[in-house]
């Protein structure tokens, strides 16, 4: 099993190869070190494998180079600059010891102060030369460059529009044929082309490799890199010149599963597995960790409303219109728990709130275990989800939607189709006009105002019987076991039951990576 990540963020990642590994396969997951050094561990059964990436392609050339017209006295790239200010930092903090020790400041001293603060300055100058109008790529230029190359190479253009995506297959390749996998599960399109060249490389040794490329998004309608025009044509025919290689293909709605049918002609509907929560008890490998409590690490009582957002926080996630909204909403909290609580985004979203008066009311908190994410958010009155209009919004319901309902917290969701259209019928929450803080206000309204209504919904036993990731995951071993059918058959209480602690097993079936 291959992403493109850090593993521990992804939910969705460690419920497959938990689930795969507690029902009999072999399941060896491979992600990305984000500390740069080779880490393992067990996830349930599930062996992880974070493995080194260096960017080194994924910088482009005039990152390495001087600009000699632009910025003439800047620093060459390679760190000398952020060497020369740290050295004059060193020895103005030398100088300033010295002088506090003579407890008198003498003509040298005094010359060798002045003489360090012109030397800052002018490193401080050069510095920020290096940083003044940076090369971008998005560009006339650029833009013929991208075009010029689509046309040359067609789908495979991203050699040179994004050879960057080399650096996964030069640090993943290695290790995915060492481990001579049966099948390979891809997730998203970066891993997709691993998987693909892993395959070609073993059917040229004479070994069969099945390819299950699991699509977590809609690739053209992501939002692109800022000021980068060569990013998402060159992604797309990466996507596109691989995508053949894969047996089958896994997704999270329906209608991405079409989407992704018309764009890459493929000749079956993808298999959905959505991106549901655990209905089980805590895996037996916590050690003993209880589940943390919401509202008293936000501070507040049981009286207090309370208001969260659980998931990747980023413009277009909408959270700053949770934090606009909260003049009109007296005495309401909001808990962010995001993946990134020291991101500059964030900050921004803290520097606004304290702009405007509610800062003591916006509360950041992590991440917490994929398994404590539903009892987790249950301390809170409503779960919101204020993403703005993009079509990769309109096509599922999105994690922190099934998460929400298995808290059984009413919802305020914004209007992207198929997740105003679920709420609408099940009458789960309310629904407002994304980036419309008034509306919002008002959707939050009603929701406070009775939100046993909006729970009471979920008494229903049939609307959250399918919404369960075990669920999801005799679907994902049905399609294991359809593509290697000579793996032995497992009993079902195993994809049920909680998996269990301790090392990996060579297990039932064969080796998935």
């Amino acid at each position: 099993m291959l992403v493109d990540n850090g593993v521990t963020g992804d939910s969705r990642v460690q419920k497959a190869a938990r689930s795969a590994a507690g029902a009999g396969w072999e399941v060896i997951l491979l992600g990305r070190s984000p500390s740069g050094l080779a880490e393992s561990w067990q996830l349930g059964d599930a062996q992880v494998q974070l493995l080194p990436v260096p960017a080194t392609l994924a910088k482009h050339r005039h990152q390495y180079r001087r600009r000699w017209l632009k910025a003439p006295l800047a620093y060459p790239p390679g760190g000398l600059g952020e060497h020369r200010r740290q050295w004059v930092r060193a020895w103005r903090a030398d100088l300033s010891l010295r002088g506090a020790g003579r407890g008198a400041s003498s003509p040298r001293l005094r010359a060798e102060e002045f003489a360090a603060g012109l030397l800052e300055r002018w490193v401080g100058f050069r510095v920020a030369q290096q940083t003044r109008s940076p090369r971008t790529l998005h560009g006339p230029l650029d833009r013929a460059y991208t075009a010029f190359w689509q046309r040359v190479l067609g789908d495979r253009a991203w050699r040179r529009l994004a050879p960057g995506l080399w650096d996964w297959e030069l640090a993943f390749g290695p290790v995915v044929d060492k481990l001579a996998p049966d099948l390979i599960h891809a997730n998203d399109f970066r891993m997709l082309g691993v998987a693909a060249r892993a395959k070609i490389r073993a059917a040229a040794a004479g070994r069969t490799v099945k390819v299950v490329w699991d699509a977590h998004e809609f690739l053209p309608g992501v939002r692109p890199v800022r000021h980068n025009a060569r990013w998402l044509p060159a992604h797309a025919a990466h996507e596109r010149e691989y995508a053949p290689y894969a047996d089958a293909v896994l997704t999270v709605s329906d209608s991405l599963a079409e989407l992704l049918r018309s764009t890459h002609g493929l000749s079956e509907l993808p298999t959905v597995v959505l991106n549901a929560p655990t209905a089980q008890p805590a895996p037996t490998d916590a050690d003993g960790e209880s589940v943390p409590d919401l509202r008293t690490l936000c501070g507040v009582g049981p009286a207090v409303p309370l208001l969260t957002y659980s998931g990747a926080a980023a413009e277009q996630r909408g959270l700053g219109t949770m934090v606009e909204a909260l003049p009109q909403l007296d005495g309401v909290h909001v808990a962010f728990v995001v993946n990134k609580p020291d991101s500059p985004y964030v900050q921004g979203l803290r520097d606004r709130a304290a702009e405007l008066g509610v800062a003591d009311r916006v509360h950041v908190l992590p991440y917490v275990a994929h398994w404590q994410v539903v009892p987790f958010l249950a301390g809170a009155d409503a779960g919101v989800i204020p993403i703005h209009h993009w079509p990769n919004h309109e096509i599922a319901l999105i994690t922190k939607f099934f998460e929400y309902s298995h808290a059984r917290l009413p919802l305020v969701v914004s209007d992207v189709r198929t997740m105003a259209a679920t709420v609408r019928s099940t009458g789960q929450g309310e629904v407002f006009r994304a980036e419309d803080v008034a509306d919002y206000v008002r959707a939050v309204r009603l929701v406070l105002a009775d939100p046993q209504r909006y729970r009471a919904v979920y008494e229903q036993p049939e609307l959250l019987a399918n919404w369960t990731w075990e669920a999801q995951a005799r679907v994902l071993d049905d399609l294991y076991s359809r593509l290697l059918p000579g793996a032995p058959h497992r009993d079902d209480d195993a994809l049920a039951a909680p998996p269990a602690a301790g090392p990996a097993v060579p297990a039932l079936g064969r080796r998935v990576s």
